[in-house]
């Protein structure tokens, strides 16, 4: 059975390493949405030797596209959206420092390669459970790119965030894993 582990941000490389697939987390801390237009304007400017719009040293990304919030709530839906979607900028990404990423879907062999030298877990939040989700953020807050609507950088504050550990550090995939025991010989 897979162990449930409690995880404050920032999350170290080292508490990274440590997250095995399969384990069952709640991510409780600020964490960062930003989907694929805001992780292409992130690839362009560091292209262009330009500073990014926060430090992501440390620092887990999820891969989201909020609906707009009803009244009196932080954010609307808020389910994970495809993670290969973002494959093409995540190396470079990873490069910039950061630990964890939360989406849903499998990942390219260059990704997992990346995830193994830079220390990132990967995790998948359950998709259908937008809403759900939705109750363990506490506070949305755009921080960088406006102009991308549900697509804009922007910092969330979690409380519980509910998360599958799917790749670890070491490149162990659970999707893989999982469906061993069930597959016929």
């Amino acid at each position: 059975m897979a162990e449930k582990i409690r995880i404050t941000t920032p999350l170290t490389e080292e508490q990274s390493r440590k997250l095995k697939a399969g384990d069952s987390v709640l991510i409780t801390g600020v964490i960062y949405s930003a989907r694929d237009a805001a992780h292409k304007a992130m690839t362009e400017a560091l292209a262009r030797g330009e500073k990014l719009p926060i430090d992501w040293k440390n620092q887990i990304v999820y891969y989201l596209g909020p609906s707009p919030a009803k009244p009196g709530d932080p954010i609307g839906s808020a389910g994970p959206t495809t993670s290969g979607r973002m494959d093409a900028y995540t190396p470079t990404m990873l490069d910039q420092g950061i630990t964890g990423m939360i989406g849903k879907g499998s990942r390219k062999p260059a990704v997992v390669e990346s995830m193994k030298k830079n220390g990132t877990t990967y995790f998948a939040a359950v998709g259908g459970a937008a809403a759900l989700i939705a109750k363990s953020i506490k506070k949305y807050e755009v921080i960088a790119y406006p102009e991308l609507g549900p697509e804009a950088l922007a910092a969330l504050t979690v409380e519980d965030f509910p998360a599958i550990v799917v790749i670890d550090t070491e490149g162990n995939n659970f999707y893989e894993i999982g469906q061993k025991p069930y597959r016929q010989i």
